[in-house]
């Protein structure tokens, strides 16, 4: 008996399966499954999906090249949904944002924000995570006056000029006896334009994780 006679498929021969990334546990997407897609999925370690508007199989990434590896497979409790845990190359949504989930729904109709929007994670590394999800969504949908925005706009040689001015800041403030305070400030701002250098160029928080993460293994 294959996995698939387990599961409850709708009336379509249907299933959704919710994209996660395995390393952040950001949701990235959400689409549907056929069996052969399920086992399209199984046999290469490639999401492969059901276009209901095409009535066709597609692979993730086939023309965008993003594609998403295939860490795990999980059912929920009712066994009428699946969790798809990948790592993915690039960016998950069409827009260019990394996730699909970018936009708040008290933003669609210009509401104040609730406690535990993105802030709410609080100190800590998810807090780059969180950046890195309103930096996402300030490149694809730029809301007037956005200062991030402005720095997509000018491009990668002026978000650069920032970098080197926020590290000349860090410099200034430590070897000045500016105080702790002033240095940690500087190197908020060093941080935050390097990851908006990163999201111009596309690449995802968790390469650089991955690269800390290997020289850690190394012994570097």
């Amino acid at each position: 008996m294959s996995p698939a006679d387990e599961l409850t498929w709708d009336a379509q021969g249907l299933i959704p399966a919710v994209v996660q990334d395995t390393e952040t546990g950001q949701v990235l997407m959400v689409a549907w499954m056929s069996r052969d897609a399920l086992e399209a999925t199984r046999r290469s370690g490639l999401t492969h999906f059901w276009s209901r508007s095409r009535r066709a199989l597609w692979r993730k990434g086939e023309t965008s090249g993003h594609a998403q590896h295939v860490d795990g497979i999980y059912v929920d409790c009712d066994r009428d949904t699946l969790l798809v845990q990948v790592h993915q190359d690039g960016v998950a949504c069409h827009t260019g944002a990394r996730s699909c989930f970018f936009t708040r729904l008290d933003d669609l109709a210009g509401e104040a924000g609730h406690a535990g929007a993105p802030g709410a994670a609080g100190a800590g590394p998810a807090m780059l995570e969180v950046l890195e999800r309103v930096l996402e969504s300030r490149k694809v949908a730029p809301p007037p006056g956005s200062y991030v925005a402005s720095l997509f706009q000018k491009g990668q040689p002026q978000i650069c000029r920032k970098i080197g001015e926020e590290a000349a800041e860090v410099m200034t403030a430590a070897l000045g006896g500016e105080g702790d305070a002033r240095v940690v400030s500087e190197v908020a701002d060093l941080w935050f334009h390097t990851m908006v250098l990163l999201s111009a160029r596309g690449i995802p928080l968790r390469r650089v994780f991955e690269e800390l993460a290997s020289r850690h293994a190394k012994g570097k």
